[in-house]
């Protein structure tokens, strides 16, 4: 680790100033917060766990007071966001279209995404669009021999995606979570820009867009999951860092960039949020490793008997630290949201101030999530202890 001197603030103020250009120390409001909120962030992940809410709402819960899921899909419609995929499938803001077209040309030029392209599937799929309109890969018939999982969609979902992925068909709405296709041309507005941008543009967006939500990072966290995108990040970094765009520290033997630009009179929040596993914040997990010191793996794809957590685990983010994990689910025909286990740091001390603001968050998780009340099935005997002392046994 490096001396203290070199860093342009101490690391707790770093973190609190990630946090701020996360959007997690003052709320947005309204639908017009919505997309700012997705503009500031770049990106939020789409995900189709259903347990609790779906991740992007989650994301966008924890950033803006009043959210409303439907907003999202206003956004869509208004043509001011759009699907594609970031380092996963993702809304993004439409502003930014044109840098979607990096990706979009390799693919259309024979780059392999999943699968290799079906040139026959996708003329019977364009085909069908034309003479149709919009559709959903439902409304295609379902080869007899597929069983229908993402690994082994059939033929024509895979030409629908073949044709999204490389930028000839556009997701127009979702229906009950499914993707509706239709020809680009007839989605995207008239006044975007189309121009594909170059290796070095694309890295330099890469960059700006990264500094702007998290406020420092690496190459390697800046080029997360962006094919063959590592180098060109890192001849573009050196390029504006000897031309004082950005300037560089260390860090856990690491070098970090960031803008000297950028508003560093932190904001300060007493506010305790309970974070999805695909939270913006938290998705690099090395990244919480190195700033947060907490390892943190989501349980999705872990054997039951292996969990040491659980299925779908929240991170609770209190004060600048994460001070532990809370797995739950919804169990909305009674209403109730469920903490399968609550699991605190060992340290964590159990104030009443915290103690207050971790009733607050449950009660705004379990209202997002359309639950009248929570209930703790499991958790140490101490923290089982404080709950029902403390906070009147979680029950809403």
């Amino acid at each position: 680790m490096s001396k203290l001197s070199q860093l342009p603030m101490s690391p707790q103020e770093l973190v609190q100033l990630s946090l701020q250009q996360q959007g997690l120390l003052q709320f947005q409001c309204g639908k017009t917060g919505t997309l700012a909120a997705i503009e500031q962030l770049g990106y939020v992940q789409i995900d189709s766990i259903n347990v609790v809410e779906r991740a992007h709402h989650h994301v966008l819960h924890s950033r803006v007071s009043d959210y409303q899921p439907q907003w999202l899909d206003v956004l869509m419609a208004e043509k001011q966001i759009f699907e594609y995929w970031s380092h996963a499938a993702a809304y993004l803001p439409m502003s930014e279209f044109r840098f979607s077209l990096y990706r979009k040309q390799q693919l259309a030029a024979g780059k392999k995404h999943w699968f290799a392209a079906d040139h026959q599937e996708m003329r019977q799929v364009r085909a069908k669009l034309q003479a149709e309109g919009p559709l959903k890969a439902s409304d295609f018939e379902k080869s007899q021999d597929k069983n229908g999982s993402w690994w082994d969609w059939q033929p024509a979902k895979q030409a629908l995606e073949q044709l999204y992925m490389q930028g000839e068909l556009m997701v127009v709405r979702r229906d009950k979570f499914q993707k509706v296709y239709d020809f680009t041309e007839h989605v995207l507005p008239s006044n975007v820009d189309c121009t594909v941008p170059t290796t070095q543009e694309y890295a330099e967006h890469l960059i700006g867009k990264f500094l702007q939500s998290h406020a420092f990072g690496t190459a390697q966290q800046i080029s997360y999951l962006r094919p063959e995108m590592k180098k060109p990040v890192q001849q573009q970094l050196l390029m504006m860092q000897e031309a004082g765009v950005v300037t560089c520290f260390h860090y856990a033997q690491q070098q970090y960039f960031w803008d000297p630009a950028l508003e560093t009179r932190v904001q300060k929040s007493s506010r305790l949020h309970l974070l999805n596993p695909f939270d913006n914040f938290v998705i690099q997990r090395q990244r919480l490793q190195h700033w947060l010191n907490f390892d943190y793996q989501i349980e999705v794809y872990v054997p039951a008997a292996k969990r040491k957590v659980g299925y779908y685990s929240l991170l609770i983010l209190y004060q600048g630290r994460l001070i532990g994990q809370l797995d739950v689910k919804a169990d909305r025909q009674l209403g109730v949201l469920m903490l399968q286990h609550l699991l605190l740091m060992p340290d964590v001390k159990l104030t009443e101030t915290l103690a207050r603001a971790l009733r607050e968050a449950l009660q705004a998780y379990a209202g997002f999530n359309g639950c009248l009340q929570w209930q703790l099935v499991k958790a140490d005997p101490q923290v089982q202890a404080w709950f029902s002392s403390e906070i009147g046994g979680l029950r809403g």
